[in-house]
């Protein structure tokens, strides 16, 4: 064999060796790769800006504290615009980059096509927002959410209308969405239940700028409640053109209104709106650490950036204490433990939601929104 020969296969052979050390985006022996994917871009980039910082944050204190299994962790950001198949190709982007852990995604529309990926991948996936019960019912076992479900969710709202607003006139719309048109029909079932019927019950398309030929229905038919499945850009324009006709109508929501963006929609016309959430973690005291480093960096820790950083800590714990980043492993351990976050004492049940306080009813009032104290 000559020696053009040998240097040829010494050449292979190393190449070999240094791809099997270090993978194209799967980072190298001495890291371990986690995700998050959410709308970075377009309509709903407020909540995936929500969920970097939430997870950026994560992310920066486990690596201070030593990383997870002697190793740190390498972060990849994907941005799926809420739009399903972008979701997917993502979902596979993510799986060519070698990702232990998906912290995502945001809209429910997402999170459940690109959950078929992840779990064919045998990755697991984490979603802080998508709410909608089919994400976890239908899932993989490597399926888990922090935040709660739309049937919880409706569950409250619906109650909260019956209750506080016996014998009004209550409209419901939403945006067709699996999250909006989900949390409408929740909603609309256990408001029926407890004696309430809807008198209107209208779909819209999201994206429009101009709601006029909605709300003149609205104010024809006098509405005094309006109940909006979908997001804030909406449900923001929907309010203010409401005022704009002279109508007093209330507007409730859901959880897609916890962003200041929605207030700077509205300006004053947003004052009294109502929405769903779950208890504010910015008030428990196991994550003032992480609320208080992230103000010094001038971001507020509002909606889903706690929920989002809670999801990397529930991996973490996991994989600590199973002591491989294997997703079975890893999967089964989030089911078997109580794991303490930023959301407090948090444990998964054996569909991957989350075992956390429910929903309450905030109020917006003057630019923020706090706990009705009702």
């Amino acid at each position: 064999m000559n020696s053009k020969v040998i240097s040829i296969i010494l050449i292979a052979a190393a190449a070999a060796v240094g791809y099997m050390l270090y993978k194209p985006g799967g980072g190298n022996g001495d890291e371990i790769v986690v995700a998050v994917v959410g709308p970075m871009t377009g309509q709903q980039a407020t909540f995936g800006a929500q969920m970097k910082a939430g997870v950026v944050q994560a992310v920066a204190d486990v690596n201070e504290a030593g990383g997870v299994l002697g190793k740190k962790l390498k972060l990849e950001i994907g941005d799926d615009a809420c739009d399903p198949k972008q979701a997917v190709a993502v979902a596979n982007k993510m799986v060519g980059k070698g990702v232990k852990l998906v912290v995502g995604h945001f809209c429910s529309g997402s999170s459940i096509p690109a959950s078929k990926v992840y779990t064919e991948e045998d990755i697991i996936q984490i979603s802080p927002g998508s709410t909608n019960p089919k994400l976890t019912d239908e899932g993989g076992y490597n399926v888990f959410r922090t935040c709660g479900r739309d049937d919880q969710q409706g569950e409250v709202a619906g109650n909260y209308i019956a209750k506080h607003f016996a014998g009004k006139r209550v409209a419901i719309v939403h945006d067709k969405t699996a999250y909006g048109k989900g949390l409408a029909d929740e909603t609309r079932k256990y408001m029926g239940k407890a004696g309430l019927k809807n008198v209107l019950y209208e779909a819209y398309t999201a994206g429009e700028k101009d709601y006029s030929a909605l709300v003149s229905k609205l104010k024809s038919e006098s509405i005094d409640v309006l109940f909006v499945g979908g997001y804030h850009t909406e449900a923001g324009l929907i309010m203010r053109q409401m005022r704009e006709q002279g109508m007093s109508t209330i507007l409730v929501s859901g959880d897609a209104l916890t962003t200041v963006e929605y207030w700077g929609i509205t300006g004053k016309a947003g004052e009294g709106t109502l929405m769903t959430f779950s208890p504010d973690p910015r008030k428990n005291p196991a994550a003032a650490g992480v609320v208080s480093r992230m103000r010094a960096k001038n971001i507020e820790p509002e909606g889903y950036n706690l929920y989002s950083y809670g999801a990397v800590q529930a991996w973490v714990a996991a994989v600590k204490r199973t002591n491989d980043t294997t997703s079975k492993k890893v999967a089964k351990m989030l089911q078997s433990m109580p794991i303490e976050t930023v959301l407090g004492k948090i444990s998964f049940n054996n569909k991957g939601d989350v075992n956390a306080p429910g929903y309450v009813m905030y109020e917006w009032k003057e630019g923020k929104y706090d706990y009705v104290q009702k």
